[in-house]
Order: structure tokens, then C-alpha cells, then sequence
């Protein structure tokens, strides 16, 4: 591992190209982090700095994975309807119906199909300007707003799972991916400005020790 911090390094993971049983493992873990370290406290204080409503709304999560973070979204707003979206078919075997396979630099929905559009832990596998149409797309997808939640760039988490692989029992897919996230992770400048280039209004805020970045941008 190398220590790379002034900008983003952006290299290939693993769990992307995992097979079936290989990605099992390395999914449970993402639920472990995100439960544990960091991702479901920061989706609480984003959603309420975002005074996302408490009432019915529809909520498109891209790149869902096994829609864990999805889930968690509607413990906090039990009324939201969340359908997940990922490329990949069997990333999407746990996640909650309804589902769907499809890319996300081609959204198969019209404009304005869903109040919000979220994505956790997605954005950092993609160059700035993949990064800027993407957010374009989910903007014109959005009635009421975007919401984003990823890596922030920094030590301690670049170096968190690979130096607590044996005592929490992480996977060798995330002992190898998770250094490889963070280097491609954000600083919040970093961030503002992608969305900024995407024609959002973006309030982005970092989450301490959880070493999370999120993002609120509305849209209407």
C-alpha cells in the first residue's frame, strides 16, 4: 500500500469483478462497515440536514449493492419507497423488491421519476468527469433533490481494514478494496466543486471519525 492523499488515485477493486461466492463475503462486510463504522450515523444527520421528509416518498438508490444502505434508509423514514440499482445482477441478491439492473450512466427513467436519488459508496470508483455527468443524470431524475454519502480521504481509514483484518475477520476482497476506496475517495473542496460542475447546489459536509462526505443538493 501506498500512502496517496493530495489527490485522487483511482485503481480497479476487486468485489467489481467478483463472481457470485466470491462477493458474498466481501458485501457482508460493506454492511458491517456501513453499520458500524460510520454509514448509517452519517445517513441520519445527512437526511435530517436535508430535512428529507418524513411522509411518502420515492427514492432511487444507485449503486445499491445488497440495498443495506436502502434498508437503512427507510428505518429512518419508514414511509420512503426505495427501489435499488446496480450493474451488477448478483450484488443485488439481498436487496429489497423492488430492484433493478441497469447503468447508471443510462438511467432507464424519464425525468423527475423519483423525489430523491441516493448513492452511497459509488461515486469514488469513477474519474471527475464520469463523477460530473453522473450527477447531471441524477438531478434530472430527482424531483426534490440529490443525496450523496462516500469515503472521506483520509489516513485513518485508508489503513483501518488492512491493520484490523485478523482481529474483525474482514475479507481478502475488502482487505484489498478498502485502501483502494479511500484513495479514491473525496475532500470536501473536491466534492462541492464536481457537483458545482454538474449544475447542482451542493452542501457538503464531512462526519468526523465516521470519515464519511456527504452531500445534499436540491432540486426543486
Amino acid at each position: 500500500m501506498r500512502l496517496r492523499f493530495a489527490q485522487r488515485t483511482i485503481e480497479p477493486e476487486l468485489l467489481d469483478g467478483a463472481g457470485v461466492d466470491e462477493a458474498r463475503a466481501s458485501l457482508n462486510d460493506l454492511i458491517r462497515l456501513n453499520r458500524d463504522w460510520g454509514g448509517y450515523s452519517s445517513l441520519a444527520q445527512l437526511l435530517d440536514r436535508a430535512d428529507v421528509t418524513r411522509g411518502p416518498a420515492s427514492v432511487l438508490d444507485v449503486g445499491a449493492a445488497s440495498g443495506d444502505m436502502g434498508r437503512q434508509f427507510r428505518a429512518l423514514r419508514p414511509h420512503a419507497a426505495v427501489t435499488s440499482l446496480d450493474y451488477v445482477v448478483h450484488h443485488l441478491a439481498k436487496a429489497p423488491a423492488p430492484k433493478i439492473a441497469a447503468d447508471a450512466f443510462y438511467l432507464p427513467f424519464p425525468p423527475r421519476s423519483f423525489d430523491y436519488v441516493f448513492a452511497s459508496l459509488f461515486l469514488h470508483h469513477f474519474t471527475g468527469g464520469q463523477i460530473v455527468e453522473l450527477l447531471r443524470a441524477f438531478g434530472r431524475t430527482a424531483r426534490r433533490g440529490v443525496l450523496i454519502s462516500d469515503l472521506e480521504r483520509r489516513t485513518i481509514p485508508y489503513y483501518f481494514v488492512p491493520f484490523t483484518r485478523w482481529v474483525l475477520g474482514w475479507d481478502p476482497i475488502t482487505v484489498h478494496d478498502a485502501p483502494v476506496s479511500v484513495a479514491a475517495g473525496f475532500r470536501t473542496s473536491e466534492l462541492r466543486d464536481l457537483a458545482i460542475a454538474a449544475g447542482l447546489q451542493p452542501d457538503v459536509r464531512t462526519h468526523g471519525m465516521a470519515f464519511r462526505i456527504t452531500m445534499w443538493a436540491p432540486t426543486c
